[in-house]
């Protein structure tokens, strides 16, 4: 008898980078234009640029990116998050206040602890949300007061302080090597770790078919309401990293400083890429457009515009980057009737 033909193995494919552009040619447009930016502040910078300045840009940028994280997994789901710059505040406060004579093991298990407050208060904005029906701007604008009000509580003026170890957290000069700042790696690390399992586990995934269509989340057996309460959880906790952030660098808790958060966050998930129809999107696009952002601001300073016309451009950016967001959604709905 005959021995049966070997069959012959399948070739492999090569990577299809026209699909690979299509389907993340937006978050790849973004970081471009973040490196056509850098080189235009390299530019213009007349003293000489080098490691300092990228350490500089990473420290400023590192709360609006994980406030963009925050509001960016608030979105997929098909939601807004409008309180979650008062939470950084509040964060902000309570961790200053409380480290101001903390040793450096102290803080870090305080630390532990604020994040996960603020992920059951974030889960409490979630529940509130479920069960009254209230829409999610209405709900979450009264969180923004009661935040608010309750940082004011804590700290009226600006006060606290923080151990130098703890600083040195994010403001250490290099980590490894000279070009990569220790803010970068604890953004890496502290948005990887909640970011694995949002991708990897199914709670998580269930954030995506509910962002995409909630009724039909709902008969294919998805617990719509868990996901909307641990999208707002999420929120919280990456709320809380950039309240810890503001404290790391700045040294101090101010119950004003997370005020300008809420709607940049929300110009750097329209701007990374996070459709506000909900279920497409990812936390990669938003940090680089909290990047952008935060250098757009620096490149205005450099420039020499006065404070108030550089407030001006960039709430016009803001605007228009919304106008922009609020088009493509419009165009999506013309094209799926």
């Amino acid at each position: 008898m005959s021995a049966a033909p070997a069959t012959a193995a399948p070739p492999r494919r090569s990577p299809d980078f026209r699909r690979l552009v299509r389907r993340h040619g937006w978050t790849i447009g973004v970081y471009l234009l973040l490196f056509a930016l850098v080189l235009y502040w390299r530019a213009q910078t007349t003293l000489p640029w080098g490691p300092f300045d990228v350490q500089s840009l990473a420290i400023d940028a590192l709360p609006l990116a994980f406030a963009a994280c925050g509001q960016a997994v608030v979105v997929i789901s098909g939601g807004i998050d409008l309180s979650i710059g008062s939470m950084m505040s509040l964060v902000n406060v309570v961790s200053a206040r409380l480290m101001v004579h903390a040793g450096f093991e102290h803080a870090l298990l305080l630390s532990v602890a604020l994040v996960l407050a603020a992920a059951l208060v974030g889960a409490f904005t979630g529940a509130t949300i479920v069960v009254t029906k209230v829409a999610d701007i209405i709900v979450t604008l009264s969180m923004l007061f009661v935040l608010a009000g309750v940082a004011l509580w804590v700290l009226t003026i600006p006060g606290g302080g923080v151990p130098p170890r703890y600083a040195s957290l994010i403001t250490v000069d290099t980590v490894g090597t000279k070009w990569l700042p220790a803010a970068v790696l604890v953004l890496l690390g502290a948005t990887a770790l909640l970011w694995a399992t949002i991708r990897r586990l199914r709670p998580g995934l269930a954030l995506y078919a509910v962002g995409s269509n909630r009724n039909a989340a709902y008969l294919a057996g998805v617990n719509v309401p868990a996901a909307r309460i641990a999208a707002y959880a999420y929120s919280g906790a990456f709320g809380a990293l950039g309240g810890l952030a503001l404290t790391a660098a700045s040294g101090l808790g101010d119950p004003h400083s997370g005020d300008v958060y809420t709607l940049n966050s929300v110009a750097a998930v329209v701007l990374g890429g996070v459709s506000l129809l909900g279920g497409v999107g990812g936390v990669v696009g938003p940090i680089a457009a909290a990047f952008v952002l935060t250098l757009v601001k620096t490149i205005l300073v450099i420039k020499g515009v006065d404070q108030n016309w550089a407030q001006v451009i960039q709430g016009t950016l803001i605007v228009l980057v919304v106008m922009l967001g609020g088009l493509a959604i419009r165009q999506k709905g013309k094209s799926g009737r």
